[in-house]
């Protein structure tokens, strides 16, 4: 069956009515800050204590957008007779926000959670070299990021929570040991001071039976 001539006029003229019949609403930008859901993607956020400087982001990044510098550290060993250990430090982390494309995808790839979308917008700059904002600004901006949602009461519990509770865990038996020889040490060093101090007393002031006399013999 052939449409019926003018149905498509006649359509657009539909939705143009029932538009023209609504109330105009007028958003009071800047006074009033937009309502944005949760996973708006406006910047990214650096969380840089997660940061491992494992160049994922860097290099899966199809715009090359992300700088990153770092230099090499020698860590000692955590116990007598262990190997020293060499770790990355970061020294700088900028994105260039004029290449970004806004993609996601550095924040997908990195396994150690040092990247998240903020819903923060308000970036603008009247030089576009001054939109690669360094470390610090994306630290700033990682205080934005809003809370994730609540897990399910019958999930279970992320490996990550399981494994920072462990690690907590260990840390507090180590020092609570630590502490125990420490007291432990402490009591015998007092022990052995009082032994020593009874010694000192009983060699300068000897029994009766044990004074001798002026003739060389004991009394």
């Amino acid at each position: 069956m052939s449409p019926i001539p003018g149905s498509g006029l006649a359509k657009g003229l539909a939705v143009t009515l029932r538009t023209m019949t609504r109330r105009t609403v007028t958003a009071q930008y800047p006074d009033v800050l937009p309502e944005l859901p949760p996973r708006t993607r406006g910047v990214i956020g650096l969380f840089e204590e997660n940061c491992t400087v494992c160049m994922l982001c860097a290099r899966e990044c199809p715009d090359w957008c992300i700088y990153i510098d770092s230099h090499k550290e020698t860590v000692p060993p955590a116990a007598p007779g262990g190997r020293e250990r060499s770790r990355n430090v970061l020294d700088r982390f900028a994105i260039d926000f004029s290449l970004c494309m806004y993609c996601g995808i550095c924040i997908e790839v990195c396994p150690f959670d040092a990247l998240f979308w903020s819903p923060e917008f308000e970036y603008a700059e009247t030089d576009i070299h001054e939109l690669t904002h360094e470390r610090d600004k994306l630290r700033e901006w990682m205080w934005t990021v809003p809370a994730p949602p609540a897990l399910d009461p019958g999930a279970e519990e992320p490996k990550e929570l399981a494994a920072a509770r462990k690690t907590a865990d260990k840390l507090e038996a180590a020092r609570a040991a630590e502490a125990a020889r420490a007291a432990e040490a402490a009591q015998a060093a007092k022990e052995a001071d009082a032994a020593d101090a009874a010694d000192a007393a009983d060699a300068a002031d000897p029994s009766p039976g044990e004074r001798r006399t002026e003739d060389g013999g004991t009394a």
